[in-house]
């Protein structure tokens, strides 16, 4: 059975729909990302699961046990859930030990000491058991923060943008470790966050969420590399557009023609394609278009002219221009591993990656 089960739930605020039919699972052991702009619905979908939100429409199962829907309604305390949200919320009067020990009252006193310094341990957070949080960095907070909410061995857990209040270098550091212990607990878990790259590092499994609705779920790759949407090749992180116009199945753009075999003729498409999509030649072969941008990457599509390059630590990215349609010219972005710095004006050679460019038929 799945430790978490929402099915068409929705939720309203004032009338104003938060969520919208939202069906989501989290299997046994898993980590499973709510993801999405603000105001999307998605903390509101972890207080209806928490207990924290009164489930108005739709249920609420774990482990295949009801919990809530229409008569049962079952209180956080009594669900089995560790709860982690952006501020930590630990006890300033009490030690680190005592603050993870706080939850543990069904046991003795030895018991839930020896509970408690046996997840600080699982942290890395027992050489400061006996500190007062605020004597602690941010990340250790954090550290504590999830101690507490395993220590009574939850059947779910629920992160609430958990990393959100550290800055770039911890965050990594501090979701990297929250990972590896979650795996290692075998804890289902289920976050929420806004950060597409976190959801993409944490998460089994993602539920890309907008106006209240999941948009597309799947893993991490199903959503960056079949997105169902423009919204959701967008989300996932800059995109380069350009419009066009189905003619037998393809595309015409100046990066030449891109197979579109499932849209109508004549249909007006916008066409997204991933920075990373653009294979730049120094050495250019020709100055003229007309390469297959649906065949081989490498296939040389035209010319374009530098801008701008600007290294990024591990990727380059380039500015381009490059001749468009009406005389105008297009304004695009190449991103490149390494360093790779080529001079202002310099011709390049540009090709596309099939597997990067999306069509989707025009908005409105």
């Amino acid at each position: 059975m799945d430790a978490l089960s929402l099915e068409h739930v929705s939720h309203a605020f004032d009338g104003v729909l938060a969520v919208d039919d939202l069906d989501l699972t989290v299997g046994r052991g898993k980590l499973v990302c709510l993801l999405g702009p603000s105001g999307c619905g998605k903390t509101t979908a972890l207080r209806v699961a928490a207990g924290l939100e009164r489930l108005q429409k739709g249920r609420v199962l774990m482990e295949g046990r009801v919990i809530a829907d229409g008569q049962i309604d079952t209180p956080p305390e009594a669900r089995s859930v560790g709860l982690v949200f952006q501020d930590y919320s630990l006890f300033p009067h009490l030690s680190v030990l005592d603050n993870v020990a706080f939850g543990l009252r069904d046991l003795a006193s030895e018991a839930r000491r020896k509970r408690a310094f046996e997840v600080l341990e699982q942290v890395g957070m027992a050489s400061r058991s006996e500190a007062f949080p605020h004597t602690l960095s941010g990340g250790q907070q954090q550290r504590v923060a999830l101690a507490r909410a395993l220590a009574p061995r939850p059947r779910l857990m629920l992160l609430d943008e958990p990393f959100s209040g550290l800055d770039a270098s911890l965050r990594h550091q501090v979701r990297d470790d929250t990972l590896h212990v979650l795996k290692e607990s075998g804890t289902a878990t289920l976050m929420v966050t806004h950060d597409p790259e976190e959801a993409m590092f944490m998460a089994d499994s993602v539920a890309l969420m907008r106006d209240g609705a999941a948009v597309q779920q799947g893993t991490p790759g199903e959503l960056y590399f079949s997105p169902c949407d423009a919204f959701v090749a967008s989300f996932f992180g800059e995109v380069n557009r350009l419009n066009g116009r189905i003619q037998a199945g393809h595309v015409p753009t100046p990066l030449g023609e891109i197979c579109a075999p499932d849209l109508p003729e004549g249909a007006e498409v916008e066409i997204l394609i991933r920075p990373e999509a653009l294979r730049l030649d120094p050495q250019p072969r020709s100055a003229g278009a007309g390469g297959e941008a649906t065949g081989e990457a490498t296939g040389e599509a035209g010319l374009a002219r530098v801008l701008a390059a600007r290294v990024l630590g591990r990727s380059s990215l380039i500015h381009l221009s490059l001749p468009g349609a009406n005389g105008a010219d297009l304004h695009l972005h190449a991103r490149v591993p390494g360093r790779f710095v080529p001079a202002e004006d310099q011709a390049m050679g540009i090709a596309l990656d099939p597997s990067q460019t999306f069509v989707f038929p025009k908005a409105g």
